[in-house]
């Protein structure tokens, strides 16, 4: 891991866990129930205030990235994680991937593909029975699609489900944006 300023950059980790590598690791950036999106600046590596959701809209879940990745938009893999108490910005976890809600999102006459991997924190007690996305039931999937849809509308950019996968989707849409 890289430091400069005596600051250690989270998006240099290893972007699977050590010990089993069939868990993400994952660095959070926005916390669930959070209204401001923060987000990580890898150039001064520190987290910073990107947005304010508007009143009655906050983030579902915890929100981050899977390290060392880089996806077609420039970002690193987004991960929506499912855990029993809302994580921090800088946090990492160990994540059991699920699926992934595949997207695309377009704005000013340009499309591009926007993923969102689901995943299980490791020691999460409600979500321990959870393998695959399929597991968490049409409605639920459905709730966290229309939040993306709404998220990207605030700031003009048309966002469009394209299909949900299982974990071993999600697993190649990391191993393909490690760089």
């Amino acid at each position: 891991m890289t430091k400069r300023n005596g600051l250690a950059d989270p998006s240099r980790l290893n972007p699977f866990d050590s010990h089993d590598k069939q868990l993400l690791r994952v660095v959070i950036e926005t916390p669930k129930g959070s209204r401001n999106k923060f987000a990580f600046n890898s150039d001064e590596q520190i987290f910073e205030l990107k947005k304010v959701l508007p009143t009655g809209m906050a983030f579902p879940y915890d929100f981050g990235f899977v390290p060392s990745t880089k996806t077609d938009d420039g970002d690193p893999v987004d991960v929506l994680v499912l855990m029993d108490e809302p994580a921090f910005p800088g946090c990492v976890l160990a994540c059991r991937p699920v699926g992934v809600i595949e997207g695309e999102q377009k704005k000013k006459g340009t499309t591009q593909r926007n993923d969102r991997i689901v995943a299980v924190e490791q020691d999460a007690h409600s979500w321990a029975n959870t393998k695959s996305i399929s597991d968490l039931g049409k409605e639920f999937c459905r709730e966290l699609e229309e939040f993306f849809v709404n998220y990207h509308k605030l700031s003009g950019t048309k966002y469009r489900i394209l299909d949900r996968r299982g974990p071993g989707q999600a697993r190649k849409l990391v191993k393909s944006a490690m760089r």
